[in-house]
């Protein structure tokens, strides 16, 4: 019989995405067939799964983690955020349509339908289903219709271990006051807790674990030191985007404005990575510093997202770079952004309009209802290597600058699209970088001496590391013993 335990936490942030990788890859090693879930999700940053759908990144990861290709079933309801106040909603790997905060309380009774198929779906593969909450189990104000947190656990019977985050303070409050404000059926589904990102001396919160257990009655299951590699890890939320780590002799910069709705961000953590290369992340306010590429992300809003960057100035900084020979890459949202004009007659991202882009190639953009999802490979263009990586936008580009594109698709179709001067460069394809095929021609074509880095390796051992900082610091043992 297939058993599953739920990683919940204290707040959003925590790092339960993190410890539900590290442990789908513990028990992974130990032979067991894991699939990780996560009933609902809100980021930008999606990636394409093996059933032609979409779920959230640390899902993906997640599945990664287990050995295993990510499904739809693995992340049924992702939440993309579009404004302050709605989102699109994706079940089961496809659009259903937008939705207001407040209206979405509407919705969650059918999804849970949705929600416990999947997890069914996914208990009949597996030995052990390691579950992801959303957000905070003590926002007791959205309890009623949850799928989330408590709704979930209490629908399927699946024991919770609570998490909280001692980095931010107050963790010993977080972890009493979830026992304190939540009803008694739910507090009796968690079965113990654990404290994440210390840093120091242990044994100076031993009584402060001693503490947490005696009010709550829940047994600690571990204290967990701070993780330096996380960060090499892919990010879930956009608030955790950084730029390049400090130190070392970094000698090409990446501009990368960050926009409102970023989206699939994770684009440039192999350039993070690179030794070479210094990732600056311009914030609002700021200007678009001297760079060897000005890159331009994909974006859930382009055009909202293309406003803000001209709000911003932006776009005067970056036709400047250009007049001084600097080179431009647009992703999927941002290669529309590059193009003279940008139309969305459905009203795809809000309502109907079109806007003037930034001018920089010769394209137009039609968004259209139709959203295109699927792994590729093929070869960039006009040099001939190799890449793979995956298609996740809305929009049909058309424009005599698509007729130098900057992709080959294996399946013989073009995408993107090159200036004449060959300076400005834009594709739909995400995940370039993360190819060191590709990102090595990248920073060839910037004068950057090859690294040998191998990013897709580094990322494997990151998370055989992260296995081991668990199993050394979480009872393991005993959580696989409450799974059921």
């Amino acid at each position: 019989m297939t058993r599953a335990i739920m990683i919940q936490g204290t707040g959003s942030d925590v790092g339960k995405s993190l410890i539900v990788a590290g442990l789908c890859r513990v028990f992974a090693r130990r032979g067991l067939s894991v699939r990780p879930f996560k009933p609902q999700n809100m980021s930008n940053n999606a990636a394409v799964t093996a059933d032609g759908g979409e779920i959230g990144r640390a899902q993906a990861l997640q599945a990664r983690a287990a050995g295993v290709a990510p499904s739809v079933h693995m992340n049924p309801v992702l939440l993309k955020p579009q404004s302050e106040t709605g989102s699109q909603v994706v079940v089961q790997g496809r659009m259903a349509g937008t939705a207001k905060a407040r209206d979405y309380q509407a919705w969650k009774p059918r999804l849970l339908g949705a929600v416990l198929e999947s997890f069914s779906h996914l208990k009949a593969q597996a030995d052990l289903v390691i579950v992801e909450g959303a957000g905070s189990a003590s926002e007791v104000n959205l309890r009623r219709g949850d799928i989330a947190n408590m709704g979930f656990a209490r629908a399927t019977g699946t024991p919770v271990i609570l998490l909280g985050d001692i980095d931010r303070g107050g963790v010993i409050a977080s972890l009493v006051g979830t026992k304190a404000v939540i009803d008694a059926e739910d507090a009796a589904m968690i079965r113990g807790f654990l404290v994440n990102r210390f840093r120091g001396d242990p044994t100076l919160f031993a009584d402060g674990m001693a503490t947490i257990a005696a009010a709550t009655g829940w047994p600690s299951f571990g204290l967990i030191p701070h993780f330096p590699d996380a960060a090499r890890l892919p990010a879930e939320d956009a608030l955790g985007l950084a730029g390049s780590a400090p130190g070392g002799t970094r000698r090409k910069v990446v501009a990368v404005p960050v926009l409102p709705r970023i989206a699939n961000f994770d684009d440039l953590d192999p350039l993070r990575a690179e030794p070479d290369v210094a990732v600056v992340l311009v914030r609002p306010g700021e200007a678009i510093p001297v760079a060897d590429l000005v890159l331009l992300p994909g974006s859930k809003t382009t055009i909202d997202d293309l406003e803000f960057l001209c709000a911003q100035g932006w776009d005067i900084d970056i036709r400047a770079h250009v007049r001084r020979g600097g080179r431009v890459l647009g992703l999927c949202g941002g290669y529309q952004m590059l193009g003279r004009r940008i139309d969305d007659p459905h009203g795809i991202e809000g309502e109907a309009r079109s806007v003037a882009g930034l001018g920089l190639l010769d394209i137009e953009t039609v968004m259209t209802p139709v959203k295109h999802l699927s792994a590729v490979t093929g070869t960039s263009l006009p040099d001939a290597v190799a890449f793979s990586g995956y298609e996740m936008h809305v929009g049909d580009t058309t424009g005599p600058d698509t007729a130098r594109p900057a992709i080959r698709l294996r399946d013989g179709r073009h995408d993107g699209a090159i200036s004449a001067d060959g300076r400005v460069t834009g594709t739909y394809v995400h995940g370039l970088f993360a190819d060191d095929r590709q990102r090595g021609a990248w920073l060839a074509r910037l004068g950057a001496a090859p690294s040998g880095l191998a990013y897709e390796a580094g990322i494997e051992a990151v998370l055989d590391r992260l296995a081991d900082h668990l199993e050394a610091h979480v009872s393991c043992d005993a959580l696989l013993a409450l799974a059921s």
